[in-house]
């Protein structure tokens, strides 16, 4: 057990990265709709925070995050947004289950598959790594106590209870009991998995290890093709995206069990999907106000992106210089 080292200024940063990162960044919303932060911070950022609390209070590290941040893909998406399940998501008729769709199960292959894409590697895991770098000497230490995990725990309900309360006075959209009961019975069985990895093994001596530039640009190229997999190939995009996570896993297994492995490199991936995300956004059609706006905001956010990766690499490069 990691003795708690309290730093409420990382926890309030990762608490607004995190709904910046999965909806701003990415080009979902633009600049003038921050106020929605109001309700976003608490379900995305709330998550976040609890995720990265946990792992680290139980000496945990990224498989553990990770796996969690699966769990609250099921909890999003299949019981707050219910996009998994809703054949016409936010009245756009976007026809999101359209590609590989699964009768049986009432879902699209496809669009599950890119939500656990999108929320895993995206909205926590590259929020959580973005925000650890800014807070390099702290990074692998819980930083609330109880009652702080408590507090962020309630603000996480009562703002996933209003992001569901909007998004059904958008939708009126309920998803089956049995469609409902298996996503929630999914995501408990995903979170005790990740408390059946084991805690962070030793580091093997010797081996490659790229720099971080070189491995950030792997996640970068990663990530790309995550955000650009056709979804008219159908199964053939599920397939894609499979392959590419596994890439990616195998990858960041074998170099981050090298003594070579830094938190620079941890960096370097969120920056890679940070980019990808800030680059992306200028190719999608904005879903909220006119094209001129939504691109100002997409530089704005890309720009912020870059900064963000900046001061993070120089927090991480003095801290290890000191060390």
């Amino acid at each position: 057990m990691v003795a708690p080292k309290r730093n409420i200024s990382a926890v309030i940063t990762l608490f607004f990265v995190t709904p910046l990162v999965a909806e701003y960044l990415l080009g979902d919303l633009p600049l003038k709709l921050l106020t929605a932060l109001i309700v976003l911070a608490p379900a995305y950022g709330g998550a976040a925070v609890l995720i990265r609390e946990t792992a680290r209070r139980t000496g945990r590290g990224w498989p553990t995050i990770l796996m969690l941040g699966a769990a609250y893909t099921l909890i999003g998406e299949g019981l707050v947004t219910q996009s998994l399940f809703n054949p016409d998501y936010l009245k756009m008729h976007m026809h999101l289950l359209d590609h590989a769709y699964i009768p049986a199960l009432g879902i699209g292959g496809w669009w599950t598959f890119f939500m656990f894409n999108l929320h895993t590697f995206w909205s926590m895991g590259v929020s959580i790594a973005l925000v650890e770098a800014l807070f390099p000497a702290e990074a692998e230490a819980p930083w609330l106590g109880l009652v702080g995990d408590s507090v962020v725990a309630v603000v996480f309900v009562l703002g996933t209870a209003a992001n569901f309360g909007i998004g059904f006075k958008q939708n009126q959209f309920v998803a089956s009991h049995a469609q409902l009961l298996s996503a929630a019975v999914l995501s408990v069985l995903l979170m005790m998995s990740a408390f059946l990895i084991p805690a962070r093994r030793s580091r093997m001596a010797g081996g490659m290890v790229p720099s971080p530039w070189i491995t950030g640009a792997i996640a970068f190229v990663l990530g790309m093709g995550v955000m650009n997999t056709p979804p008219k190939w159908g199964w053939a995009a599920v397939g894609a995206l499979l392959a590419i996570d596994a890439v990616f896993l195998v990858l960041v297994t074998l170099f981050s069990r090298q003594t070579g492995w830094s938190a620079l490199h941890a960096l370097s991936l969120a920056a890679g999907g940070a980019l990808d995300y800030g680059i992306h956004a200028f190719t999608q059609r904005p879903l909220v106000g006119g094209l001129l706006w939504m691109r100002i905001s997409n530089t704005v956010f890309l720009a912020a992106a870059v900064w963000l990766i900046w001061l993070g690499a120089r927090r991480v490069i003095r801290y290890q210089t000191l060390a």
